[in-house]
């Protein structure tokens, strides 16, 4: 099973002179033990060319690489899985394309993550469970209430996502998530391995109470 504890979502921060590999790279070495291609705004050859090196970088450290909604990318670089919206291919169409992919689905309702799991979701992204900048369509937080009626209605692991960071992590993790899932709390860190690390900690620390 890939572990879901800390997936670090790729983006790119034109500001700070950050890529999508930069990214990665922090996430890598502060903990991260999954990473997210996240090309929204790419041409298919920026997607591959992007998403081909920080494959490379993730088998190098043998950590699961995984694109987010398209698998025409996952399938081209050899990815361990996509992860798929709402609006995406069709769950059940993905795993016939992508039979050994690990294939996540997000969802912001009871009734989503019933159906997804009946459909062959892997595991689950959940959220936005708190306001977020970092996803433009992420609509209204499920808070973390909704997060845990959800976690309560699967048996598949659950990953948190949307607006959150150490201060809001605890209340995740109570309510029943496996793991996080973060852009900003990495990506516009001052020190993005140091970030990436303190979530790392402060899940493990969570996951023993």
């Amino acid at each position: 099973m890939i572990d879901l504890t800390l997936y670090v979502i790729t983006a790119e921060v034109p500001d700070r002179g950050r890529s999508h590999l930069d990214i990665a790279k922090a996430a890598i070495e502060g903990g991260a033990t999954i990473i997210q291609y996240r090309g929204k705004d790419r041409s298919s050859f920026q997607a591959y060319k992007e998403a081909e090196k920080i494959k490379a970088l993730c088998r190098e450290r043998r950590i699961p690489f995984m694109v987010n909604d398209r698998v025409d990318i996952a399938l081209a670089v050899k990815a361990d899985g996509v992860h798929l919206g709402q609006e995406d291919l069709p769950l059940k169409k993905a795993k016939e394309i992508f039979p050994e992919g690990f294939i996540g689905a997000s969802v912001r309702t009871v009734e989503e993550a019933i159906e997804a799991e009946e459909r062959g979701a892997d595991y689950l992204g959940v959220g936005p469970v708190f306001p977020t900048i970092s996803k433009e369509d992420a609509g209204e937080a499920v808070g973390v209430e909704g997060l845990e009626k959800i976690c309560q209605s699967t048996s598949l692991p659950v990953v948190a996502i949307g607006g959150i960071n150490v201060e809001n992590l605890k209340d995740v993790i109570i309510a029943g998530a496996t793991g996080v899932a973060v852009i900003s709390a990495v990506a516009l860190a001052e020190d993005m391995i140091e970030a990436t690390r303190s979530l790392r900690n402060l899940i493990e620390e969570m996951k023993k109470r």
